[in-house]
């Protein structure tokens, strides 16, 4: 098992690339602590980590609230006495004409998706310091890539996930400690429900609208899944991936090239 003796945290693991992610990593040896706005589903997905054999641990969390990090850090060093690995999970869309947009839509988006990916791998790198070793992997997008002009917040907070992976890696390196990002496309996750029934409303077209043409343009021909994305931060927190840092891993089916 490629994260045997491991202990991870993922933020926003109620669902999702999230939960899809804590249990593959458990199914690869990993003890997982899932925290979770929505604290139904972050004990929901506990249970089905404890049932693969593994420790799973949950939490109501809300990743912009520094109080919230600094007691996610504390749990998990409590319950595992160490974090080898955290995955900053956790985030939001919201489908605004771009003159539309509003300050509140603005830092919200900006707040959940870049700030709280910062402090929280600020406040977990303080552990691993200690340690001489970590992984940091980071939830960047292909609109971190390109912009797209009915979700240029979320273009921006995931451009900046970039960036900050980057300027982290290069810190931290000395550090013995990785940070990458994974750039997933088009999900089949209740997130990109949401954008499709907001876009294709923006546009006048029915429900299913939007979400259809972007997957009609990948060229592998599929919506991508949950784990497609788990399968490569997996491989990502993993020592194979030992030579590796600084990097952002498109997992999109060829939807976006770079």
């Amino acid at each position: 098992m490629r994260l045997a003796g491991k202990s991870a945290i993922i933020t926003g693991a109620g669902r999702g690339i999230g939960k899809a992610t804590a249990l593959m990593f458990a199914r690869e040896g990993a003890d997982v602590f899932v925290p979770d706005l929505d604290l139904t589903g972050s004990e929901a997905v506990a249970k089905e980590i404890l049932a693969l054999g593994r420790k799973g641990v949950a939490m109501q969390m809300d990743v912009t609230r520094m109080a919230d990090i600094q007691r996610m850090v504390e749990t998990a060093v409590r319950e595992f006495g160490k974090i080898d690995i955290l995955v900053n999970n956790a985030g939001i869309t919201q489908v605004r004409e771009p003159l539309q947009l509003t300050e509140a839509d603005w830092d919200r988006t900006l707040n959940l998706n870049l700030k709280a990916v910062f402090f929280c791998a600020q406040a977990v790198a303080r552990e691993m310091v200690a340690r001489n070793s970590g992984v940091i992997l980071n939830a960047a997008s292909i609109s971190g890539r390109t912009g797209k002009p009915m979700l240029v917040d979320y273009c921006a907070s995931k451009f900046g996930v970039i960036g900050v992976t980057q300027g982290l890696a290069m810190a931290l390196a000395k550090h013995g400690i990785r940070v990458n990002a994974v750039a997933p496309g088009i999900v089949d996750t209740e997130m990109w429900v949401g954008i499709d029934r907001e876009w294709s409303a923006l546009e006048g077209k029915p429900t299913g609208t939007v979400k259809q043409a972007r997957v009609a343009n990948i060229p592998l021909g599929r919506i991508e899944t949950p784990e497609d994305v788990a399968k490569l931060y997996t491989f990502l927190a993993s020592d194979e991936a030992s030579y590796i840092t600084g990097q952002t891993y498109n997992v999109c089916g060829g939807l976006q090239l770079n």
